[in-house]
């Protein structure tokens, strides 16, 4: 990867629905060129796909739920189903494995406290292998961004 595949990672992380057109121009390469780029950078799995970023509070979705949860069991198994569980559930838009602390921190976006419990409840309740369940509610987000911070040469 050199600093024009840098330079297009860079423009697509900040807007995506640029045309070829306008990200050739964006990052001073021919059209052409940026488009072969961009397909490679796709076939080496570097870019994963490219999506809308959706108003949480204008569609009803404005509740965001920091949840812990604590396995009684952390085999393998029993970490791959509960990653399956929450895996299939919409609501649930990042799921991490941690070490030291919970076996499980994720990020659940629903449309209010009712929803949220609705939801526990079908995740967590159910489930005898869960232990513990921790959640924070966010009052304010003062940060949001799913771009990651790239070499110098994308500048």
């Amino acid at each position: 990867m050199d600093a024009t595949d840098l330079r297009i990672l860079d423009q697509l992380q900040r807007d995506a629905s640029l045309t070829n057109q306008a990200l050739a121009a964006s990052v001073h390469v021919s059209p052409a060129t940026c488009m072969r780029r961009v397909r490679k950078l796709i076939e080496a799995g570097v870019i994963e796909r490219q999506v809308a970023i959706l108003s949480t509070e204008r569609l009803g979705a404005g509740l965001t739920a920091i949840v812990e949860v604590t396995l009684d069991a952390q085999s393998a198994d029993h970490m791959q189903a509960f990653e399956m569980r929450v895996g299939n559930a919409a609501e649930v838009q990042q799921c991490y494995r941690v070490s030291s602390g919970p076996d499980f921190v994720m990020i659940l976006q629903v449309a209010d406290m009712a929803a949220y419990q609705t939801l526990a409840h079908r995740l967590f309740a159910g489930d005898a292998n869960v232990r513990n369940v921790r959640t924070f509610f966010s009052v304010k987000r003062s940060k949001f961004s799913p771009a990651i911070s790239l070499p110098s040469a994308a500048a």
